[in-house]
């Protein structure tokens, strides 16, 4: 889903710098957005607003330890000591809980195991892609809300328990869970989930295709190389992106 034609051309570029002068990069995007709109919160006609929202609501939830007390509390900078095992794959999938439709919020209590199994759940991802295709290196869920820290431990263990086909087994201990008291407005309790998953290379090959199928005919080049670009940095960023892509295939396998 793109409203732009140049995208594949900018998110490549954009993906080159990202890959060597960032510490952690939390992959957003509308497709993902759209979908969960849709099918989750049931909105027949979702708008930027809407889109704005889930964003603000996720990104709150992985600033939340730096903001408020917490029993865990985690920053950025542990997180990303926490998060990657090598520099280049700092590419995460994030999610949140709880989601649902609003006619149906009054009905729903939510718990603990509620949450990680929707946490968990790619219909709750904002990256279009699924984690079932790919093996989680490492993840972290932040919890708020007040909430027994022994049942969030329980619930982490029984999900890394179930699905332990889709962690890489080489890092033992790779869930971390981090639980903030404050919980936010209008919720007795959410949960936001980050992922390093190796399913991330799904939206990096297709944006690699679109960008080659372009690129092979030097589509729109003109406007860029008149902007003192060179033919050499699309070369670069493209080679750079299938490196990364074939970097998350090493780790998967």
């Amino acid at each position: 889903v793109s409203d732009v034609v140049l995208e594949p051309y900018n998110a490549t570029l954009s993906v080159h710098q990202l890959v060597e002068n960032t510490d952690e990069t939390f992959c957003i995007d509308n497709e993902a957005l759209y979908d969960i709109c849709f099918r989750t919160l049931k909105l027949s006609d979702p708008n930027y607003n809407n889109l704005n929202h889930l964003v603000s609501m996720t990104m709150s939830g992985v600033t939340t330890c730096l903001r408020f007390p917490g029993q865990l509390n985690a920053d950025l900078r542990k997180l990303a000591v926490n998060m990657i095992p090598f520099p280049r794959l700092h590419f995460f999938i994030p999610g949140f809980a709880p989601l649902f439709a609003l006619n149906s919020a009054a009905y729903r209590a939510l718990t603990v195991a509620e949450l990680t199994q929707q946490v968990f759940d790619a219909k709750n991802m904002m990256a279009a892609c699924d984690p079932r295709h790919g093996r989680y290196l490492t993840v972290a869920v932040m919890f708020r809300g007040s909430m027994s820290m022994s049942e969030v431990d329980n619930q982490m263990f029984n999900v890394q328990d179930k699905n332990s086909s889709y962690f890489v087994e080489w890092i033992p201990n790779n869930v971390k869970t981090a639980v903030c008291d404050i919980p936010p407005r209008g919720l007795k309790m959410s949960a936001t989930f980050i992922g390093n998953s190796t399913a991330i290379m799904e939206l990096f090959k297709r944006v690699s295709e679109q960008f080659t199928a372009m690129f092979r005919r030097k589509a729109f080049l003109h406007w860029y190389t008149g902007e003192g670009m060179d033919e050499m940095e699309f070369t670069e960023a493209e080679s750079n992106l299938n490196d990364l892509v074939s970097e998350y295939q090493q780790y998967q396998d």
